[in-house]
């Protein structure tokens, strides 16, 4: 059957062991920086009401090898109540990726949208355990569409870049 294949159509054999096979792997996940601040125990504890809670996250990647990528949600929140911090957290949790043979047009979409999906639900279980641990109610976030997330500033981008005139940019 492989003497059937044409040359012509790309269907050549491959090499003896090549492989060209996307593939991708989590090698490693870690807590990179953990922070959580209590400034106003025990006061804090005494508080009536619910806190003002604001979340803001990032992603980040770095290519550390050929085939070897870390990719890091960072997660900061700040808790407040009568304009005085309850508590906050900053967490930085990273994974360590094995990408082979992604196609150039998929690697930013694996890094900024799957490799945060595959990463939150155990960045979500530390910051948990982190509010838990400073004497709070555990925080547990929703969950967060980072495909939705990337598609839309993937489109804003794009907005922005055929807005600007091409002598400008």
């Amino acid at each position: 059957m492989a003497d059937e294949l044409s040359p012509e159509m790309g269907n050549e054999p491959l090499a003896n062991g090549e492989d060209t096979t996307p593939q991708a792997g989590v090698l490693s996940q870690y807590v990179k920086d953990l922070s959580f601040e209590n400034p106003n125990a025990p006061a804090v504890y005494q508080w009536q009401g619910q806190p003002q809670i604001d979340v803001q996250f990032n992603i980040g990647s770095t290519q550390l090898g050929d085939d070897a990528y870390e990719v890091v949600l960072k997660i900061d929140v700040k808790a407040t109540a009568a304009d005085k911090t309850a508590f906050q957290v900053e967490l930085a949790y990273a994974g360590l990726f094995a990408l082979r043979n992604i196609p150039e047009d998929q690697l930013q979409p694996f890094l900024l949208a799957e490799a945060p999906r595959i990463l939150f639900p155990f960045a979500r279980r530390v910051l948990a355990d982190a509010v838990r641990d400073g004497g709070f109610p555990p925080l547990m976030l929703e969950p967060i569409d980072f495909g939705q997330l990337y598609m839309s500033q993937a489109e804003q981008t794009d907005s922005l870049a055929s807005a600007t005139p091409a002598g400008e940019a």
